[in-house]
This record gives structure tokens, C-alpha cells and sequence, in this order.
């Protein structure tokens, strides 16, 4: 698993890379100080994880990683707690608290590498079983519609049904095709091929219109005239 660390401070830097040099399953690739040096490498290389500090002096990383058109997965390192409800509404994996221990490092690279192992798992298939209640449901990625976030909870939307099922938007994008859905709305994915109609705030599938906020518009530009 790909990685590289953003943080303005080289000490935090380096205890990234002391913890990271231990995590058999994880390749540390570049370190970086400045913000747009790291934007820059992000779109030459493919990258799976960011340790991203959030309060540097350019721009924040919360800021940075709305900028990313490819958002990989994202494990924000700070010394600050009021950020942490953010972060989760933008799916990071795992918000460590300055100065975190090895063990606290190691538990946030784990849960990360589950994605990613789901996300190499998956890539072949075209369809994803879903546990509502007491059963699994085979569901393909073609009859999915869009998908809203409820909670604990996602609701998928497919053809001619909704179905319920216990997990999170994180998940769901280490399994779903990036070519194929997008996300529109912290709460809101779609799938590309239904939709009917573009605008500024909102996307048209099968009469029912999904929301789109500012921090999602960048991932719809290119789709006008598809």
C-alpha cells in the first residue's frame, strides 16, 4: 500500500516515517512540507494513503483534500480535536491525535489496509452482496441507481427496489468502480451511466433529483456532454 505524508512540521514527518518503516504492509513514498509540491506529485503518481496534518500555514488540509479531483484514502494527523467531526463527514479512515503512539499508528494503517484489500478484491467483480437482516442480497453495479447515506446505514437505490444495508460511504467507494460512481453530496453517490440530466445543484436519475454541494462539484466536471 502507497503512502505518502503531508505535514508542515519535519519532526511529525519523521515520526511518520519511524511508525511507517515498521508497518510490513506499508511503503512510504514521499514526504513533504509544502502543500502544492505533494498536489503536484499526486497527480504523477498513484497513491493509496495520505497522513495529511490539517492546520498548515497555506492551506489547510481539509482544503487540500477537497482539491483532489482522486481523493485517495486519507488519514488526517493533528494536534487539534475540533476538526474531527469533519473529518469524518469527508470519510477519512482515522483522525490520530499529536503525539500518537506506534500502536495508535498501526491501528489507523490497519483499518485502511482492509479497504484497500476490499478494493483489490472487488475490482473484478461487477456486482457486491449486501447483508439486510438476516440475508445477503447479490446486487450488480449496473442496477444501482444512487446511494444515500442513513446514519449507520447506506440505502441503495436500484432498479424497481431500495435496500438497506449496515456500512459506510468509505467502504463503499474501496469497492464501487471509480469509473462508474460518483460522489455528489457527503450523503449522495451515483451511478454515472443514469444519469439523465446535469445542473448546477443537483443531478436528474429517473425523475428523482440528487443534491450536489461545492465540496462534491468538481467531481461532475467533465460529465456535461457525455
Amino acid at each position: 500500500m502507497n503512502a505518502i505524508a503531508l505535514d508542515d512540521e519535519p519532526l511529525a514527518l519523521e515520526v511518520i516515517r519511524s511508525h511507517a518503516s515498521k508497518v510490513p504492509f506499508l511503503k512510504l513514498k514521499a514526504e513533504f512540507t509544502d502543500a502544492f509540491q505533494a498536489m503536484e506529485y499526486l497527480q504523477k503518481e498513484n497513491i493509496d494513503l495520505i497522513f495529511l496534518d490539517i492546520k498548515m500555514p497555506d492551506i489547510s488540509g481539509i482544503d487540500f483534500l477537497n482539491s483532489l479531483n482522486k481523493k485517495p484514502m486519507v488519514i488526517f494527523t493533528t494536534a487539534y480535536t475540533e476538526h474531527a467531526v469533519t473529518s469524518f463527514e469527508l470519510d477519512a479512515i482515522d483522525y490520530l491525535l499529536k503525539p500518537f503512539s506506534l500502536s495508535r499508528f498501526v491501528k489507523g494503517c490497519n483499518k485502511a489496509y482492509e479497504l484497500f484489500q476490499l478494493r483489490n478484491k472487488s475490482g473484478m467483480a461487477d456486482y457486491i452482496f449486501l447483508k439486510t437482516g438476516y440475508e445477503q442480497e447479490k446486487v450488480h453495479f449496473g442496477d444501482i441507481l444512487w446511494l444515500e447515506a442513513a446514519g449507520n446505514y447506506v440505502n441503495f437505490v436500484v432498479k424497481g427496489k431500495s435496500l438497506l444495508s449496515r456500512m459506510t460511504f468509505a467502504e463503499l467507494e474501496a469497492i464501487l468502480p471509480k469509473d462508474k460512481f460518483i460522489r455528489t453530496h457527503r450523503s449522495y453517490m451515483v451511478a454515472v451511466s443514469n444519469i439523465d440530466r446535469i445542473e448546477r445543484h443537483q443531478v436528474h436519475i429517473q425523475g428523482s433529483t440528487i443534491p450536489i454541494s461545492e465540496s462534491y462539484m468538481q467531481n461532475l466536471v467533465g460529465l456535461h456532454g457525455r
